[in-house]
């Protein structure tokens, strides 16, 4: 998985899985999702991300073991 910011579009990408993107779908006006062939997601983009996810610039990722 790789989280990306670009500062200058104020846009965050989260791609789950490198895979060649079939279909975006809008979720609402400011957030798409990206599918491939098999209707697996391989990412989600939110525009105006300042707005709308708090925190921007620090991440912090935990993997829950079950």
């Amino acid at each position: 998985m790789k989280i990306r910011y670009f500062q200058d579009t104020d846009t965050l990408y989260i791609e789950f899985r490198g895979a060649d993107v079939a279909e975006t779908r809008d979720l609402d006006e400011d957030t798409q999702l990206d599918i491939d062939a098999e209707g697996r997601i391989c990412g989600i983009t939110v525009e105006h991300a300042q707005k709308r996810v708090e925190d921007i610039p620090h991440v912090s990722f935990e993997e829950v073991a079950v």
